[in-house]
């Protein structure tokens, strides 16, 4: 499937809700639930940067692994981060957005175009800061990060923009997920080397943080492996790992999404095979899975059950 067909598929169609049906042969509900859910998705991986469908097909290849961070924007459009630079593909596959890594730092960390337009890119290196570039390729806006680190391919991940403004900000070996005001001041600290998640030795090393609409903040922690959500005052009041489930699907967990649905699916980017991708609800019960070939980053959900999802991607 082309994908400017594919993506007709993907616009003003709501998410519906799965529901479970009577389960008489003694199958548990999780099980049914599971068999029922599919997903079409873009991966940033290592190995495969491009979309797959709902039956695994590989729907659209950028022919080039090695993507950080991208989204399949509203005009369907694709716009993916790779160390070096950033580019925004059309329909037919045309580069209409490019930047390039700035000579004063090393590599390039995310991508993500905003409502005004620009496409914020964050740079690593010995200037490490946010970026907003306009659509000529300019940087409209600098703003500098503290990821307290020299080591650049450590000091950020996924940083996205807020709604009021400000930037949220993973740094990894600080152990906190800072919240940056426009002018690169540091307004609110989330520690994620809380006691209560094992300290620094649990290496939590943040990697995606994503605001959301109750104003708590999800957060994926690689090495210690496992996804936390903090309230506004950075206290803990959901948590999963590998505690909660017998096979350890949590392997280096990066990309994370909050579906409308309340359900969090999150990347095991470590896993060379079994599970690489997969769904929880709020009750922590896995309804689906990905187990395929391909490794994965980052990455978006695009459709369940054939349906997109609606709204702007909390990833």
């Amino acid at each position: 499937m082309k994908l400017h067909t594919y993506l007709l598929l993907l616009s003003g169609i709501l998410v519906s809700a799965c529901s479970c049906p009577k389960n008489n042969s003694g199958e548990s509900v999780k099980q049914a639930i599971a068999a029922e859910i599919t997903h079409s998705f873009f991966i940033a991986g290592p190995d495969f940067t491009g979309i797959l469908g709902e039956s695994g097909e590989i729907l659209w290849d950028a022919e080039r692994p090695g993507a950080r961070d991208g989204y399949v924007l509203d005009n369907g459009h694709v716009l993916i981060c790779w160390s070096e630079e950033v580019l925004e593909f059309d329909k037919d596959k045309k580069v209409v957005f490019r930047y390039e890594k700035s000579a004063l730092n090393k590599e390039l960390g995310t991508t993500v175009r905003l409502d005004n337009g620009h496409t914020l890119i964050t740079e690593l290196g010995d200037t490490p800061r946010i970026l907003e570039v306009n659509q000529a390729g300019e940087i409209a806006v600098a703003v500098p990060l503290q990821p307290e680190t020299d080591n650049a391919h450590m000091q950020t991940r996924m940083a996205r923009k807020l709604a009021n403004g400000n930037y949220l900000v993973p740094h990894l070996l600080a152990f906190a997920v800072k919240e940056y005001s426009p002018s690169g001041d540091v307004l609110q600290t989330f520690r994620t080397d809380l006691p209560e998640l094992g300290g620094r030795e649990a290496r939590n090393w943040p990697f995606t943080a994503i605001r959301l609409a109750n104003g708590n903040t999800l957060i994926n922690l690689t090495n210690g492996n496992k996804t936390v959500e903090v309230d506004a005052a950075g206290k803990v009041v959901w948590k999963v790992s590998n505690e909660d489930f017998a096979g350890n699907p949590f392997q280096d967990p990066c990309g994370a999404q909050r579906l409308p649905n309340g359900n969090t699916v999150i990347a095991s980017y470590g896993a060379k095979e079994g599970i690489k991708l997969f769904e929880l609800t709020p009750e922590k019960e896995m309804v689906w899975k990905y187990e395929g070939v391909n490794r994965v980053h980052h990455f978006q959900v695009l459709t369940t059950n054939g349906q997109a999802l609606k709204g702007t991607p909390l990833k």
